[in-house]
């Protein structure tokens, strides 16, 4: 039966977890460029702190001089994302070695669809589902957020656009810890030419290179998507190290749905010897400062 393997509601192990998680930063852009922390489901408050002036050398008798400092905060809370999917209900008389196989290649599978979700939701703020606006875009997105530094994308001049995209970010005090590019850009990179010399091979033939100039850097398809009022960028640089943060829930609970139409789709499961296997992963982000970042975008 199908709880020889696990029961209805039940969660994955931490091992199992993890490796689900490894597995979202190996395909989710943002996750593979940013640092990850644990977050509880009831969210997590994150202080920035903008200190200015510098400390000071107090002497015997002198008296300490005050500083300024600006204090902000951003709450990030989880929230949840779900995959689910019918599969013919000869997994329950499957024997466990076999469940447990399965249910491993449904992780894998599961991992890809929540870190493309993630990248869709974070990046241009849509409901991954429908891919239509999220009512987060505005507030918790690179398009609704990122609207002052942008720099217009010129296909013959990515290597520029990037260039003058840090720039605005090292003109206002910030650092660039990461680059995320389309595979748009990837190509054009790898186009340009100087008196016959290619100037960044390793963008050629498709190539995918884990640094670019000292950024972390990945190329991503869900940097151009098409939704909602979801925009093209060809390029996001930024503080992905320090100013923005993500996190997950380590309770990640899947089940097996033997009864009913859980899923919509118009037809009971029961009748059509169907099961369904639905999880969910409590996922929240946060991005820090507006300016450090900046978009090349079409």
């Amino acid at each position: 039966m199908a709880d020889n393997a696990m029961k209805a509601g039940t969660l994955f192990k931490p091992e199992l977890v993890k490796e689900l998680i490894s597995k979202v930063q190996g395909r989710s852009v943002l996750a593979k460029l940013s640092s990850q922390t644990p977050i509880p489901f009831n969210g997590v408050e994150q202080f920035i702190f903008n200190l200015e002036g510098n400390a000071q050398i107090v002497g015997e008798g002198e008296q300490k001089q005050a500083g300024k400092a600006k204090i902000t905060s951003k709450v990030i809370k989880p929230l949840k994302f779900v995959y689910q999917a019918r599969i013919t209900d000869e997994f329950k008389y499957a024997s466990e070695e076999k469940q447990m196989s399965f249910l491993s290649a449904y992780m894998d599978g599961f991992a890809k669809k929540i870190a493309e979700a993630f990248d869709l939701a974070a990046l241009h703020g849509l409901e991954p589902k429908t891919m239509t606006d999220a009512s987060f875009r505005a507030t918790n997105s690179f398009d609704g957020l990122i609207t002052g530094n942008i720099v217009n994308y010129d296909e013959a001049h990515i290597d520029d656009n990037i260039d003058t995209a840090v720039q605005t970010i090292v003109a206002k005090g910030g650092e660039v810890t990461g680059i995320a590019l389309s595979p748009t850009a990837g190509q054009n990179l790898a186009k340009i030419k100087v008196n016959g010399v290619v100037q960044y091979p390793e963008f050629r033939f498709g190539q995918n290179p884990d640094s670019f100039y000292g950024m972390k850097s990945d190329i991503n398809k869900n940097l151009t998507v098409t939704g909602g009022t979801a925009e093209t960028d060809h390029a996001i640089v930024g503080d992905f190290q320090n100013r923005f943060k993500w996190g997950y829930a380590e309770n990640i609970p899947m089940e097996i749905i033997e009864f009913g139409d859980p899923d919509g789709a118009g037809r009971d499961l029961k009748a059509y010897n169907e099961i369904c296997l639905r999880a969910e992963a409590f996922i929240g982000w946060g991005i820090l400062d507006e300016d450090a970042f900046a978009r090349v975008k079409a």
